[in-house]
C-alpha cells in the first residue's frame, strides 16, 4: 500500500518541477488582428533586432492593465537599454474586441496591440490565464514566461531582457 503512494508523490514532483518541459519553446505561426482590422502572423511582428515582450491581456483584467501601464511607463528606457519591442495581445472575444482600440487609445500605450479574438494563439501556446507575459528572442524562441502580475514583476522582465 505504501509503494503506490510513493509513486504518486514521485510523479507529482516530476510534473511540478518539470512543467516547463511541456511548454512551448518556439513561437507558433498564428494569425492575429492588428487594430486596423488587418490580419497578420504574430511571427511577422516579432522584433528582428532584439527581444520581444509579448503580454496576453484583456480589458476586463485589472492585473493585466496594471502590468501594461507599468510597461508603458518603462518602455522608452527599455528600448534604449535593450532594444525591446512590446506586443500586447488582447484575448477579448469578438463581442468586446471593438472596445479594445478606444481602450488602448485612452491608456496611451505606445506599443503594438493585436487581437486574438478566438483565443487561437492563446491555445496554441498553452496559456490558461491572463496576464501572461513571455519574452521571445530574435529567433522567435520563447526564452522566458510568467503567469500573473504583482507590482514589481516588471523588474523581473527587465532583468531577463538585460541578460539577453
Amino acid at each position: 500500500m505504501e509503494l503506490p503512494r510513493i509513486r504518486i508523490v514521485v510523479v507529482a514532483l516530476f510534473l511540478f518541477f518539470n512543467h516547463g518541459l511541456l511548454a512551448q519553446t518556439k513561437l507558433t505561426k498564428q494569425s492575429v488582428e492588428v487594430l486596423n482590422g488587418q490580419k497578420v502572423e504574430l511571427t511577422e511582428l516579432v522584433n528582428k533586432e532584439g527581444p520581444t515582450v509579448i503580454s496576453f491581456w484583456a480589458t476586463w483584467c485589472k492585473p493585466c492593465i496594471l502590468e501594461l501601464n507599468e510597461m508603458q511607463d518603462l518602455y522608452s528606457d527599455w528600448i534604449d537599454e535593450t532594444n525591446v519591442k512590446i506586443i500586447a495581445v488582447s484575448i477579448d472575444d469578438s463581442r468586446s474586441a471593438d472596445k479594445v482600440r478606444s481602450f488602448v487609445n485612452g491608456k496611451g500605450w505606445e506599443f503594438e496591440v493585436v487581437l486574438d479574438k478566438n483565443s487561437n494563439l492563446k491555445r496554441a501556446l498553452n496559456i490558461n490565464n491572463v496576464p501572461y507575459t513571455m519574452i521571445v528572442n530574435r529567433d522567435q524562441e520563447i526564452v522566458w514566461q510568467h503567469s500573473g502580475y504583482v507590482p514589481g514583476d516588471e523588474e523581473l522582465v527587465f532583468e531577463k531582457l538585460e541578460s539577453l
